[in-house]
């Protein structure tokens, strides 16, 4: 094997950069080493050009068992199968950071696949990026790199900043907010946060700590490629024809400016002039491509909405840069059926979240390459289907867009879920997208929160989120917050910041262009912290703070804790005492931790029921406590009492009277109750005395004195 290394260290660990004639096949490969953790990544383009009218990339993200060290699958299939969500979601990080730097006017497809050979303690997500940054950079594939990527996170022990924390050191429990930021020459063009409601002004700080460590990286890649990498294939953007810029210019330039900046929400009204320009490309420039025509018109509606916003100060729905669209919120009042439900409007962007509540054994159980059977009690899920933009599609099923708005609503609710011994319940939120004019996704943690509330569910605060834009004109720029349409398909950015009246929970940012300045974010910011203030408010009028009960239709749970060495009293051979008591109550679910904590799930007062039964069966007596106990049979030397449905104890004849007696016959029957003193707890064995509990007891019952 042929192969060079090249070492930088990073995060006060080493990475290395591995190039080999392992895949001499692909036009770009590297291996990256970081830790324990190793990537193989390859980059390939295809010879010929396809007609599509976009840029064909795909970005795809390999989990293998092996790399885990571990045989993982289900019982009967050991093979890897469909991707994990955390394997789109780290697809989708690569795809976001590369895709702005490639010339969209190609039509070759561009094939990046990240394959994970092994995984330590550090996160291959990473490692992607910069092997997606390095295959691409010394290859002949035209690709305006190399990128830098580093994930930021806060101790909240003393508040330092960590770079690339492997696993063993992230976690909600060790930091209040872990940033993932790529970028280039200085500027940002992806960002994935999950934050514990902190401040704008931290955002901003952790950014510009990430730039540091993109400039590193950057560096050390440059030297790479300038060593290594080949010739770039020659890219040239399709040439306008004048006469196409001609017939636009007199004829249709002043009708899509009108048409573009008419007030009017949603695209229906440009696909109409886009058409009528079509069809006089057509009937007075036959040999034009339509293609080429379609192409051409797109460029004209970016040109004009730039300008607008930049110069103008004009937006296309006619609102101010700063202003929200139109909110209509509503909490409930769909059907008793449900757990919960929240409605959100904001402009044309409509979505309606429902709730479900279950016991501890609905949660998710995650086993994956990077997690091995965790419980994931708390789950976001978001639909898109064709209807909310008017279109018919396939139904059913998801994609990874999907996938990635459902993951972004559920980081940016994590941090007002309660913990479990507050609200020991499973929770399941699902967005249906009704319909769609920008940023569903942030509609999504509005329309979620509002269900949480409606459930009952003790959230801290509401949670809501907004997107906002960017446009760059000339050297000037504009900011705009809820962008919709036309922004949002030619704008230059797409930044979603959802929070509480406290601080940001969660942020994502892609980009068109090749990067976004740190100021300008800081900017954008501030501006979606006063658009999320006005959104907060309007949920607060449908639902000021979670109700007091949850719905009488969800189960109910009943929380207790026994001790760890009572968990097989209380299972019983086979699973015989714990079924009994499933069977006898017809409670749904009786789940019992390692520590002891028993969870018990029920409907119609079945939790309460088995919760009694379970505390019954393992209650400690103390020595002193009095009970009533009935007596069950009599013996020489005493009579055995029973306490409750589990325990019995024996009351010793030395223990009924102040004085020597010689038989319990006829001073005790069978069946009748009596108070007694617990005097004695051994080995499981309780001894009970009546004299203590009554000691004129054998006074009343001979008549002697």
């Amino acid at each position: 094997m042929q192969k060079k290394t090249y070492e930088v260290e990073v995060g006060g660990k080493v990475l290395t950069a591995e190039f080999n004639d392992l895949v001499p096949k692909a036009n770009g490969s590297v291996m990256l080493r970081y830790g324990e953790t190793v990537v193989l990544v390859t980059a390939v383009m295809s010879e010929k050009s396809v007609s599509l009218p976009y840029f064909p990339l795909s970005v795809e993200f390999e989990e293998k068992f092996y790399a885990a060290g571990a045989i993982l699958g289900s019982r009967f299939v050991r093979r890897e199968g469909r991707p994990s969500d955390e394997a789109i979601l780290s697809a989708r990080i690569v795809d976001r950071t590369i895709r702005p730097l490639f010339a969209q006017h190609l039509r070759q497809e561009v094939q990046v696949v990240v394959t994970v050979l092994a995984i330590g303690d550090e996160d291959p997500d990473i490692l992607g990026v910069i092997g997606a940054s390095l295959a691409l950079g010394v290859s002949d594939i035209p690709w305006d790199g190399p990128v830098g990527v580093a994930r930021i996170g806060r101790r909240r022990s003393d508040g330092a900043p960590l770079v690339n924390p492997p696993y063993s050191e992230r976690g909600d429990e060790r930091n209040d907010v872990e940033l993932l930021a790529c970028g280039k020459d200085g500027t940002i063009n992806m960002i994935e946060t999950a934050a514990f409601e902190v401040s704008e002004a931290t955002i901003v700080a952790l950014l510009e700590e990430a730039r540091t460590v993109h400039a590193t990286l950057e560096a050390w890649q440059k030297q790479i490629i300038a060593e290594r990498g080949v010739s770039k294939r020659a890219t040239t953007a399709p040439s306008i024809l004048p006469a196409l810029s001609e017939l636009f210019t007199s004829e249709f330039h002043t009708r899509l400016h009108e048409a573009l900046f008419s007030g009017t929400p949603g695209k229906q009204h440009l696909y109409a002039v886009k058409e009528a320009f079509l069809a006089a490309t057509t009937a007075n420039l036959p040999d034009v491509p339509p293609s080429v025509a379609a192409d051409f018109f797109e460029g004209k509606i970016d040109e004009l909405i730039h300008y607008g916003a930049v110069v103008e100060g004009r937006r296309p729905d006619g609102r101010g840069l700063d202003e929200v669209r139109s909110l209509y919120t509503q909490a409930g009042g769909i059907s008793p059926v449900l757990h919960g439900s929240g409605i959100f409007y904001r402009g044309e962007t409509h979505i309606f979240s429902a709730l479900t509540l279950g016991g501890p054994d609905a949660a998710q159980l995650v086993d994956t390459m990077e997690e091995r059977a965790v419980k994931k009690r708390f789950m976001h899920h978001y639909n898109f289907p064709p209807f909310s933009v008017g279109e018919v599609g396939r139904v059913g099923g998801q994609n990874r867009r999907m996938v990635g708005h459902g993951a972004l609503a559920e980081k940016a609710l994590v941090p007002v879920i309660p913990p479990v011994e507050q609200f020991p319940y499973t929770i399941r939120l699902v967005s249906e997208t009704l319909s769609s004019n920008g940023s569903s996704s942030m509609g999504s943690v509005c329309a979620s929160s509002l269900a949480l509330m409606d459930g009952g569910v003790p959230i801290t605060r509401a949670v809501a989120g907004i997107a906002s834009g960017v446009m760059f004109h000339e050297g000037k720029y504009a900011l705009l917050t809820d962008i919709q349409g036309p922004e949002d398909e030619f704008g230059d950015m797409d930044f979603k910041v959802a929070g509480t009246s406290e601080g940001v929970t969660a942020i994502q940012m892609d980009v068109k262009v090749g990067g976004i300045p740190v100021a300008v974010l800081g900017e954008a910011l501030e501006k979606a912290r006063a658009a999320r203030h006005t959104i907060l408010g309007a949920m607060e009028k449908a639902i000021a703070a979670p109700r007091a009960h949850i719905s009488p239709r969800a189960p109910e749970i009943v929380t207790l804790t026994i001790l760890p060495e009572q968990i097989g009293l209380v299972i019983g051979g086979g699973g015989k005492t714990i079924n009994g008591i499933k069977a006898d109550t017809g409670v749904d679910e009786i789940t019992i931790e390692e520590n002891g904590q028993v969870f018990i799930t029920g409907k119609g007062g079945t939790a309460s029921a088995a919760a009694l039964r379970i505390t019954t069966l393992t209650k400690r007596y103390e020595i002193g406590e009095r009970v009533e106990a009935t007596i069950t049979r009599l013996a020489p030397f005493g009579a055995f009492a029973k306490l409750d449905a589990y325990n019995e104890g024996l009351i010793h004849i030395s223990e009924i009277a102040n004085v020597r007696i010689e038989t319990v016959e006829g001073l005790l029957t069978v069946g009748e109750v009596l108070p007694v003193v617990v005097s004695k707890v051994e080995d499981g064995k309780i001894g009970l005395s009546i004299k203590q509990a009554d000691p004129d007891f054998y006074t009343r019952r001979t008549g002697n004195m």
